[in-house]
């Protein structure tokens, strides 16, 4: 089961305006096929379906943790989506068409489907698919792909990153590639130890460091590269078996840390009458919720 924290893995920096087009390449790091949707897929069944759950219990315990914070991942991607489409629009006249923008933008199921939201689809508006779940059963096999995943999601990242220069946007990747850079780099420590190969030599892929990018620097010089959270109360207490000794990310030696990030708050998000949300004239569902609180007193 879960427990859920109403705030996000970073503090997100406010948006100046909408900018739509990179909400629309961002969905790509959400529900492409190696974006959060399929990390978090793909740990969550393999740890559904791990086998020697008590045996082989660093290793479930590596693969159920990290799937637990990538929940928080689809969580932040999709806060970046909303802070890059959200605008407050409190009175709208439909007949001058509000949305006209929309027609433009690279992917209008934003506000058709979702009212100026984030969708689970990628940054074709192409729909995120069951087929990117990868569970074969086999121990090394799955890691040996989850390490594969985890590369060939910073390598989207990266591209994205280079896409635009919006400070949102890049705020998020550039945690995100830190955090991407800890699975991968815990997948081949537990590859490792299973095999005698040194898969983390392999490491960083694509060829560029994580340094290079000042919003991923920043949070290397935070030491978040060494860090692996323990996602629960009492529970996957042997991480320390598999993620021990040094990161491949400059050689310093990395822990596991008891608990969630600090994170920032939830991002809030205005009535936007012309998407409906969460309604045209809003004033009535404000009304019900304030009976709700007086009838509470």
């Amino acid at each position: 089961m879960f427990l859920r924290i109403d705030r996000l893995q970073i503090e997100l920096p406010m948006p100046k305006e909408q900018d739509p087009n990179a909400a629309a390449a961002v969905q790509a790091l959400l529900g492409g096929r190696f974006g959060e949707m399929s990390t978090l897929m793909n740990y969550m069944y393999q740890s559904f379906n791990f086998r020697g759950k008590k045996a082989l219990k660093p290793y479930y315990d590596l693969i159920a943790n990290i799937a637990t914070e990538e929940l928080g991942h689809i969580e932040l991607v999709s806060a970046t989506i909303n802070a890059l489409l959200w605008q407050e629009r409190k009175e709208v006249d439909p007949v001058s068409a509000p949305l006209g923008f929309a027609k433009d933008v690279r992917n209008t199921a934003h506000w058709i489907a979702g009212g100026g939201n984030t969708l689970v689809m990628g940054s074709m508006g192409e729909p995120w698919n069951g087929e990117y779940v990868f569970t074969s059963g086999n121990l090394i096999l799955d890691l040996l792909h989850n390490f594969f995943l985890e590369v060939a999601a910073r390598t989207h990242k990266l591209r994205v990153y280079e896409m635009t220069q919006n400070p949102v946007a890049r705020e998020m990747i550039g945690y995100l590639l830190v955090r991407g850079g800890v699975h991968a780099a815990a997948y081949g420590k537990a590859l490792e130890t299973l095999t005698g190969v040194e898969v983390n030599k392999m490491l960083p892929i694509p060829n560029i460091p994580n340094e290079k990018i000042p919003e991923a620097k920043k949070y290397m010089d935070l030491g978040y590269h060494r860090n692996l959270y323990r996602f629960s109360l009492e529970d996957y207490q042997d991480l320390g078996l598999i993620w021990r000794g040094a990161s491949p990310e400059d050689g310093t030696e990395v822990q596991v840390v008891d608990g969630p990030p600090t994170g920032g708050p939830v991002l809030e998000g205005e009535h936007d009458a012309a998407a409906f949300a969460p309604d045209f004239a809003v004033e009535e569902l404000l009304e019900i919720a304030k009976k709700l609180y007086d009838k509470a007193k």
